[in-house]
């Protein structure tokens, strides 16, 4: 299972140098752009850096949990976000394209770094989650929106 260990970082930032404004998406409100503001809304909360409404049951941190990160499956189209993750709602409006790109790498990359230089918080959606599924969880993230930009 791809983590954000060294090997799975390597290939998100590369993925991500593929990633223009102009990419289309193939699903979702959001654009290029805006993705990666939310993206990097995202491991900014992972990081203790941002905060956002929770919506933590007891099926979204047992079973909803278990099918994200454990199942062989890809992650669905359509999933609300919280409103502060949401570039159409909450987050971090896009500024500059570079820069919000190199943020994103940045952000990408400190989270995978070993050894750590944060604590992991608490999600807002799965509550708390161990160092392994946080890394799974950051994989697979990029990963659903890398793929929702075809890259």
């Amino acid at each position: 299972m791809k983590t954000l260990d060294a090997a799975g970082t390597k290939e998100l930032i590369e993925r991500l140098q593929l990633v223009r404004a102009d990419t289309p998406a193939g699903w979702g409100k959001m654009n290029a752009h805006q993705i990666v503001c939310h993206l990097n809304d995202s491991y900014a909360l992972a990081m203790g850096l941002q905060s956002a409404s929770e919506d933590i049951t007891f099926l979204n941190r047992t079973l909803v949990r278990w099918i994200a990160l454990r199942a062989p499956l890809t992650w669905p189209k359509g999933v609300p976000t919280r409103p502060e993750m949401d570039q159409l709602a909450g987050g971090t409006p896009p500024a500059e394209f570079v820069r919000d790109v190199a943020a994103l790498a940045a952000a990408i990359q400190r989270f995978g770094k070993q050894p750590r230089d944060f604590e992991f918080s608490r999600h807002p959606i799965f509550g708390d989650l161990t160092e392994w599924k946080w890394l799974r969880w950051g994989y697979l993230h990029a990963d659903h929106h890398f793929r929702q930009f075809g890259v």
